[in-house]
């Protein structure tokens, strides 16, 4: 078991705040405020890899399209 200390707590938390602006901010050029709500979770699971990345990440969605969300799956059609 692997503890945390209030500073790894801290940077993840920093991390996480600052992928979301960057997604937020490269999302703006990909798609509808529909679509990516729909897409989000779908891209953190499956094209964690690829954020912020707005090219890479539509190619990864497209690439696992079997394995997104029924909602999200809908915004590739």
């Amino acid at each position: 078991m692997v503890k945390t200390t209030p500073t790894s707590r801290l940077a993840r938390a920093f991390a996480l705040v600052t992928t979301t602006m960057l997604i937020a901010g490269a999302a703006q050029a990909a798609g509808t405020p529909e679509q990516r709500r729909a897409c989000r979770a779908d891209a953190f699971r499956l094209c964690k890899d690829a954020i912020p990345d707005v090219p890479r990440i539509t190619a990864c969605m497209d690439k696992n399209k079997a394995k997104l969300s029924p909602a999200c799956r809908a915004q590739f059609k």
